[in-house]
């Protein structure tokens, strides 16, 4: 049985690839959902994925790519929208 999760990464979180090294780690999790940058500076992830993946992928949202520097998270279990994969959202 899938999970959704609603994911608000906060810190220096934009103009590290933040999107791109999460859609590889969500890639090889085989997470569905989406990643976009919002206009405060935060990063917001859609994710629906197995429970067995659920921690490797909030610890890697807690710390990100090398340039990043993620100050907290955000956390919240959500309805599932059946995602068939994980895109970036560029707006």
């Amino acid at each position: 049985m899938k999970k959704a999760l609603q994911i608000i990464v906060k810190g220096k979180v934009q103009g590290v690839f933040f999107r791109d090294s999460t859609k590889a780690v969500a890639d090889q999790l085989g997470v569905k959902g989406i990643v976009k940058n919002l206009p405060n500076g935060d990063v917001f992830i859609e994710a629906e994925l197995d429970p067995v993946f659920e921690q490797d992928f909030l610890e890697w949202c807690k710390t990100g790519p090398d340039e990043a520097e993620v100050t907290a998270i955000e956390v919240k279990e959500t309805a599932l929208k059946n995602f068939v994969n994980f895109v970036i959202l560029k707006r």
